[in-house]
Formats: structure tokens, sequence, C-alpha cells
């Protein structure tokens, strides 16, 4: 086959929420969940998830209702879905409103296995991330300054001075706003670039640990394997697209005997 949709977008697993006990969602890619009842926390994330609101974020996930609750929940893998969360960055709910659609997408994925589906689940949400809940002035400042300079940005306590404050009122309020500590976000964010940079052989480890902000391959592989679950190298290879089918010769370039 010399196309295949599932390498840039495909529905790698399922999951369901349906009462009042924790579900934590693992596995390489994108998850998706629509809250159609309840109160959830997401561990970590200071505001909770409402009915209609949407979960994205990169596994794991940790799921606590505070009340009953029901969540269907999809796991996106691909060229795609890696470049999406390279953009989200941390995990979050965000505003159902913005992607009518997806409810409905995700409930069919429960048990269609599509990759037509699954992309048109993340054109669905493609925006939901630009209406999550407002931040903060100063985590809106972060966030940026951190998907803008992820490469060259030494850390928090240079942040930090970037935007004027103390590191620990850098830490306390960006975690209050999205459930992670900067430097964890920042780290995220690495590694989504190192993931886009991984997609080609155009780039040896080494490169790409100076494209994204690590100081070394050596400290890039003990980094990726802590937070991916896998090398660098095995990610590459899982990856990589299938060979290339050869080109037949035109009919009239054949030889018959």
């Amino acid at each position: 086959m010399i196309f295949e949709a599932e390498m840039y977008c495909a529905c790698a697993k399922t999951a369901e929420l349906d009462g009042t006990d924790p579900v934590q969602l693992v596995g390489a890619g994108l998850w998706v969940g629509v809250l159609s009842r309840g109160v959830c926390r997401l561990q970590g994330c200071e505001v909770p998830g409402r009915s209609g609101d949407v979960l994205l974020g990169a596994g794991p996930l940790a799921l606590v209702p505070e009340s009953d609750c029901h969540l269907l929940a999809v796991r996106l893998t691909g060229y795609c879905a890696d470049a999406y969360l390279l953009r989200l960055g941390a995990p979050r709910w965000a505003d159902g409103a913005s992607c009518p659609g997806a409810a409905e997408l995700v409930a069919q994925l429960q048990t269609a296995d599509s990759a037509a589906m699954a992309y048109a689940l993340l054109c669905a949400i493609a925006k939901a991330d630009e209406t999550a809940r407002p931040l903060p002035p100063l985590v809106s400042e972060a966030v940026t300054a951190i998907r803008q300079n992820y490469m060259a940005l030494y850390g928090v306590e240079e942040l930090s001075e970037q935007l004027g404050v103390t590191k620990s009122h850098l830490v306390r309020t960006f975690k209050q706003a999205l459930g992670v500590p900067p430097g964890k976000y920042l780290t995220t964010v690495r590694i989504e670039a190192v993931k886009t940079l991984l997609l080609t052989d155009e780039h040896n480890l080494e490169m790409i640990a100076g494209l994204t902000g690590f100081s070394g391959a050596n400290y890039l592989c003990r980094v990726f394997k802590r937070e991916v679950g896998v090398s660098p190298a095995a990610w590459r290879a899982a990856a990589a697209p299938p060979p290339a089918v050869p080109k037949l010769p035109p009919r009239s370039e054949e030889m018959f005997v």
C-alpha cells in the first residue's frame, strides 16, 4: 500500500470513565475526552472539568471524579497528533462549545476504527486549545516565551528574570493555572519538538539536542526515555514510514521473451 492514513492520524485506544472511580489514561499520543456528566478533576490541574468540557493532553492523565461522571476518551497517534501536542503543551480542559462535533466523533470511534474519523476528530478540536479558560497575564507571557524560545532558554530561573518576577512566584502562579510547573511545561514542549525532528533522518541525536535546548545527546536520551517511556531511537523506528513501493516501469518498457 503506497499511502497509509494511519501514519498521520489513527485511533490507538479508547477508554471510558463512568461513575466515581479514578481512571488513568496512559500511552503515547494525544488523548481527547468528552465529559458528558459531572465534575472531574485532572490531577495536577487546578480547575476541574465540567459537563461539556473537552479533555486534551498526552498521557499519563489521572482523572479523579468529584461527582458521578461520564467521560469517553480516545487516544490519537500519528504525525498530525504529534504536531497538535507540540502546540498544545500541558494537558487541560477546554470549552466543548468550540468543537461541537467532537462528542459524536469520540462516540463513533469507540466502535469504529477509522483513520478518516480520527483525523476528522483532530480537525474538530483544532482550535479547542485556543478557547481554553483564559490564563493569568503572567502565565500567558511565560507560555509564549517558552514556546518561542524553548531551544535557547536555560531554565525557569532565566525565564523568571525575563518576566521580572521571582522564580517562586512564577512557579506557584504557573502551576495553579496549568497544573504543572514551568520546568515541566518546558520539558514537554522540548520533547514534542524532538519528536518532530525525529520524524526525518536529516538530523542525528546530537544535532537534535542542540536544536531543542538539551545539553547533549546523552541527556536528551535520558529525559526522552523518562518522559516517553522509550528511547529516541526506538520512537523514531516505530514512527518511521514504511519503505516506498518500487515504481513499476511503463508497459512500453517491459521486455517480453
